[in-house]
């Protein structure tokens, strides 16, 4: 059984459709890569899912149970964490301090600051310092390690190599390696296909609200979901013509 389902899902900013008739699941231990051009919908489905945007219609099921009206706050402590496009951390509060607020919003388990820090280290001489000093790259672990601290069974990433200098995507992606080969359930948006490829059980490409292309990461060529992406061609699901 799936950890968690999207069935059929709609969701509105206003008159305008971001999320079309969505479906799709996410298996424990599974990470899932969603891409697609700037407006496809992308951010829109992960902050549903989340609980940050309420859905026109359609449902979210998560391990069994229907949480299509959970508030936020109780989807955290069900085990849904959401690290959001920009971070958006307390920027006045030191690295530590925004680690255990947000621990102090989620569920006991193994993950605490001193674990946040051995997964990715160079939060380790950064935990007194404020978050708004911080590079994008520390800033962006900071926010994974926000999120982890919650000790979700569901992490949704939102764009973690946005803005970010070379050396930093390397040093974030480092660390998510790790989380993925330790079992963790990842819902993944990212704009570089080559990072996708490199960490994705499988791929969801969305455009203009719907998804288009989804298929295991290692039976998809490049250059599909690149038609995908951009809307060349016909579109397909699954590797197939649709």
């Amino acid at each position: 059984m799936s950890l968690l389902s999207v069935e059929q899902l709609d969701s509105r900013h206003g008159l305008l459709q971001a999320v079309r008739q969505v479906s799709l699941s996410l298996s424990e231990g599974e990470t899932l890569a969603l891409v697609g051009a700037n407006g496809a919908g992308k951010t829109t489905l992960l902050r549903t899912i989340a609980g940050a945007h309420r859905p026109a219609s359609g449902r979210i099921v998560f391990d069994g149970r229907d949480i299509t009206s959970m508030p936020p706050h109780k989807r955290v402590r069900a085990g849904i964490a959401l690290v959001p496009e920009g971070r958006r951390l307390f920027t006045g509060l030191t690295v530590e301090e925004n680690l255990n607020l947000a621990a102090q919003a989620g569920r006991s388990g193994p993950w605490t600051v001193d674990a946040v820090v051995d997964a990715f280290p160079m939060l380790g001489p950064l935990r007194r310092k404020r978050a708004g000093t911080l590079s994008g790259g520390e800033q962006q672990a900071t926010a994974i390690g926000r999120a982890l601290v919650t000790n979700p069974r569901v992490l949704l990433l939102d764009e973690v190599s946005l803005g970010l200098a070379p050396v930093a995507v390397e040093g974030v992606y480092r660390s998510l390696k790790t989380l993925i080969d330790g079992g963790a359930t990842i819902l993944l948006v990212e704009q570089d296909l080559n990072r996708v490829l490199s960490v994705a059980s499988r791929v969801v490409c969305m455009l203009e609200g719907r998804i288009v292309l989804e298929g295991a990461a290692a039976e998809l060529k490049r250059e599909q979901i690149v038609e995908a992406y951009f809307g060349l061609g016909r579109r397909s699901r699954n590797g197939g013509a649709a």
